[in-house]
């Protein structure tokens, strides 16, 4: 059976400084879908040679996951762990902040100078108390990397990143087992994805226009499940793409505070105390 929707949400423009910035979570009537926090959805929009770059140098981060999607242009990763890497458009970077790491998102050099499109996305993810002081990790693949399926008709292809899908794993081991993918759709198709009904659905429309249950959803849109099925359909009604995941919930307190999520006032002053005292480690070396 398939789920049915409990509510549409709308992104709102966020913009910061030229970077066009738009965000569906949190919005004025979702403060999450647990365990799913954040979502910024940065361009589309092409940088002029000469630019500045994005504006995301060193900063820190304490109790949860980012998870960034690439879909156009480059974006260079480094961090207080020693990870660097410039991850191409259709790859994704998947950072464990858990219990302390300053990272910086920058444009290389090589965009600075020359300019061309841009389109990101950031998602985060919460970390249950148990695994919020998780030793920090960080993973960057390249669109190669990501097994590219077939969803069933032809006519969409779902890039895994984390989970299972058959007999296909995502290169990702989430430390709660979460599912993570993004849907290619071509205008026509028929898509019918597996969704628990005891994990919480995210999905997004980043381009394109679905029907679901006969309504329906355009680009920048936020769809929120009820739990009555065990599936996703849906009917893409132009070439789409959709940000796909679920998880389950953690169904614990969240205290946030600018980077750092936590579950209590009193962990949130001991993250910002930890990060003045250095114990982050060393600022990112940015290249």
């Amino acid at each position: 059976m398939s789920r049915s929707i409990r509510a549409v949400h709308d992104s709102f423009r966020d913009d910061i400084g030229d970077l066009v910035t738009r965000r569906p979570l949190p919005g004025p009537h979702v403060a999450q879908i647990d365990p799913f926090l954040f979502l910024n959805h940065h361009g589309p929009q092409t940088y002029a040679p000469n630019n500045r770059g994005l504006p995301f140098g060193p900063h820190p981060h304490r109790g949860f996951e980012t998870v960034t999607f690439i879909l156009d242009g480059e974006l260079g990763h480094y961090d207080s762990g020693g990870h660097e890497s410039v991850i191409r458009a259709g790859g994704v970077q998947w950072m464990t902040a858990g219990s302390g790491l300053i990272h910086a998102e920058l444009s290389p050099p090589s965009f600075k100078r020359d300019g061309g499109p841009t389109e990101i996305l950031q998602l985060w993810v919460n970390l249950p108390a148990k695994h919020k002081f998780a030793k920090p990790a960080y993973v960057g693949l390249q669109r190669e990397d990501i097994p590219a399926l077939d969803t069933g008709d032809g006519g969409a292809t779902l890039n895994l990143i984390a989970g299972e899908l058959g007999a296909a794993v995502g290169p990702v081991e989430t430390l709660s087992g979460h599912f993570m993918s993004t849907i290619e759709a071509d205008a026509g198709a028929r898509v019918v994805v597996r969704a628990p009904s005891t994990r919480n659905v995210f999905f997004y429309i980043v381009r394109g226009c679905v029907r679901i249950a006969g309504d329906e959803i355009t680009q920048w849109k936020l769809v929120e499940f009820n739990d009555d099925g065990e599936e996703i359909a849906f009917h893409a009604l132009d070439d789409s793409f959709i940000l796909f995941g679920y998880g389950e919930p953690i169904n614990e307190p969240v205290v946030a505070h600018g980077p750092f999520v936590m579950n209590t006032r009193e962990e949130i002053v001991a993250a910002i105390q930890d990060y003045q005292a250095g114990k982050f480690g060393p600022p990112a070396a940015v290249a």
